[in-house]
């Protein structure tokens, strides 16, 4: 039986970290994961033994072991007693990081492996199952307007050369992940499909900005209705509403518009508020009437 060198395996030196070794192993996994080597057996050998080289050296104990026991196995590990530990979990993150448990299973590793942790395994292959593991999660991502973040909506997109319906409930965020359950890649071994997980892009809206569960927005104030106040209409995303306008309004003022932001998601009755604020248009051409009436007030004042 031929010796592993599971450190050649991984291609990392005998002193490498365990952040090291975590991250030669994930790049390798993903190289000869079955997804992408489309059934070519010798790949799927190598993925095999990248994981096994990594069930041993990203594991304390078992490299630990493995170093004491060196080229010479055979002869040391006749005057070694105990075994495997059954109850160990192993963790393989082929799979984006996710664990997967083998408990003990023989047939994921070699013979090189079962006899020096297997604690009794049978080194026949004949019988064995395959251990599953789960497929891949897809990524993607799609874009919806604010319009539709603040009502809901459907869009359909492509992942893989299939066309999916997704929809989007009210108040959904930017950035947030919707998981579509099994609409991953194929598991191995009979192992459950992975997951899709759609990434949400709000595209920017040219009235308003999005802040949380909050909305801001700039209205155009007339000087007039800034200095003696009055109704004036202002545009939300469930159609335009009145407010009245403090007489007096200062340029840059905000003004507040409770309750007409973003619906908070999963929430039904709660939204977030709506910020407005006033820019004030000071009139450039003036009559002459108009400008002998601000000189009037200008003397007033003075």
């Amino acid at each position: 039986m031929e010796y592993k060198d599971y450190y050649a395996i991984l291609g990392v030196s005998k002193t490498a970290t365990k952040d090291e070794i975590k991250k030669a192993y994930r790049n390798l996994a993903k190289k000869y994961h079955p997804d992408k080597t489309k059934g070519d057996k010798s790949l799927e050998e190598k993925f095999k033994g990248v994981a096994e080289a990594y069930e041993v050296l990203g594991n304390e104990k078992n490299r630990k072991k493995y170093d004491q026991l060196g080229a010479n196995w055979k002869n040391q590990q006749q005057q070694q007693s105990g075994g495997f530990d059954h109850s160990q979990y192993y963790s393989n993150t082929a799979n984006n990081g996710r664990h997967q448990s083998f408990e003990g299973d023989p047939e994921m590793f070699s013979d090189f492996f079962n006899n020096i942790f297997g604690g009794g395994f049978s080194n026949s292959r004949s019988g064995r199952r395959q251990s599953s593991m789960k497929g891949q999660d897809y990524l993607a991502e799609m874009d919806i307007t604010l319009e539709e973040a603040f009502h809901g909506g459907t869009r359909i997109i492509g992942v893989n050369g299939k066309k999916l319906r997704i929809k989007t409930k009210p108040g959904t965020q930017d950035k947030q992940k919707i998981k579509l359950a099994g609409k991953g890649s194929p598991g191995l071994n009979g192992g459950s499909n992975g997951d899709l997980l759609i990434t949400i892009n709000i595209t920017p809206n040219a009235t308003f900005k999005l802040k949380g569960n909050n909305l801001y927005a700039n209205v155009k104030v007339g000087l007039y209705q800034a200095v003696l106040g009055g109704k004036i209409t202002i545009p939300t995303l469930n159609g335009d509403v009145y407010m009245t306008l403090p007489k007096g309004t200062q340029g840059d003022s905000t003004l507040r518009l409770k309750g007409k932001g973003m619906p908070i998601y999963g929430s039904t009755t709660k939204f977030g508020d709506l910020f407005i604020k006033a820019n004030i248009e000071i009139p450039t051409k003036l009559s002459s009437k108009e400008e002998e009436l601000f000189n009037e007030l200008k003397n007033l004042k003075s």
